[in-house]
């Protein structure tokens, strides 16, 4: 009698304990994507569908429609130039330019802002942005503890540049 009493017992509290887990998991935090950029019109807080690769030599078009002129210098042709997406292990970045008068007179940028990267990526972005218009290249430095985020923006930021030159 005791050892049926004591497996009713360790039964009851098993399942108990099983129950009490499953009742506390809670369902997976979903945070929505970063912003699309969209540096052709002002507006960079609309969330436009993100562009392919056909939508890039559209948007090449209607730059080089807006003013049919490449810039002195540089050689960049007005308009407005997206990257590709680049991938890293915390998600990926894009980078858009606008060019005016041969120049990058706008930059842009959607990346990751969930985990970690919510605190890494909204200090670093703007660096990169700063940097971008000083030196009118990609030849720019990497910020200090956003490594990936960094060499994302680069590589997007020259597949925009090369965009802006073709």
């Amino acid at each position: 009698m005791r050892r049926s009493t004591a497996a009713a017992v360790g039964t009851l509290t098993g399942a108990a304990l099983i129950i009490g887990v499953r009742l506390s998991v809670s369902a997976p935090v979903v945070t929505a994507a970063p912003p699309a950029v969209d540096v052709a019109n002002n507006d960079l807080g609309a969330d436009p569908e993100p562009s392919k690769s056909s939508d890039k030599k559209k948007e090449k078009d209607q730059g080089d429609d807006n003013s049919g002129t490449a810039g002195g210098e540089s050689g960049l042709t007005d308009g407005t130039f997206k990257g590709k997406p680049v991938r890293n292990p915390y998600g990926t970045v894009q980078v858009s330019i606008r060019v005016a008068d041969g120049k990058i007179s706008k930059v842009a940028a959607t990346y990751p802002t969930t985990g970690e990267s919510a605190t890494i990526n909204p200090a670093a972005i703007p660096q990169l942005k700063e940097q971008t218009l000083k030196a009118q290249s990609a030849d720019i430095d990497a910020v200090s503890g956003a490594t990936f985020t960094s060499k994302s923006y680069v590589e997007s930021l020259q597949a925009a540049l090369d965009e802006a030159n073709a």
